[in-house]
């Protein structure tokens, strides 16, 4: 699937800058578990500008953001904002997850696991792009600078033995 350029409002890049240098413990520490291709051989990008709002997570070649909704979401005029900025986002076929801050320190793990099940739904139905087969094999198949640890085998991979 070719990715989507989404334009943005270029006066919101410097403010995204500062959001990243002072992100929130549940923004971290879901940032730590979506970093380097971590989730499935995807690429997250934090506090990503896109048209006139930041998203806390967005994975472009997905076209999925994911929100960290921390204690100021649960005001009702917060509430409302936090709506009509996902239904515009939406209307560009972006797709939203929004996670409370306090499930993200707590319960890290399903998180990851509701982010994950649908990745593998969404490849269910538009298949893997082939970056991300890659970067999955690099995953499984780390390369060693060492001679003496070679690669370990793919499961399922046969093994064959030269004499």
């Amino acid at each position: 699937m070719k990715r989507q350029i989404i334009p943005y409002n270029p006066v919101l890049k410097e403010l995204a800058k500062k959001l990243r240098q002072n992100m929130t413990f549940s923004e971290v520490k879901l940032w730590n578990e979506l970093k380097n291709g971590k989730v499935l051989g995807y690429d997250f990008d934090r506090q990503k500008p896109i048209g006139n709002y930041i998203i806390d997570f967005y994975c472009k070649d997905l076209m999925l953001a994911l929100e960290v909704d921390g204690v100021t979401h649960v005001v009702e005029k917060i509430i409302l904002k936090d709506k009509l900025r996902q239904d515009e986002l939406e209307m560009l076929g972006i797709i939203f997850f929004r996670f409370d801050a306090l499930l993200i320190v707590n319960k890290i793990e399903s998180v990851l696991k509701e982010i994950q099940n649908w990745i593998l739904e969404y490849e269910s139905k538009n298949g893997v792009a082939e970056f991300v087969r890659r970067r999955r094999m690099a995953m499984l198949n780390p390369k060693s600078r060492k001679r003496e640890n070679p690669p370990l085998p793919l499961p399922g991979a046969g093994v064959s033995k030269s004499s």
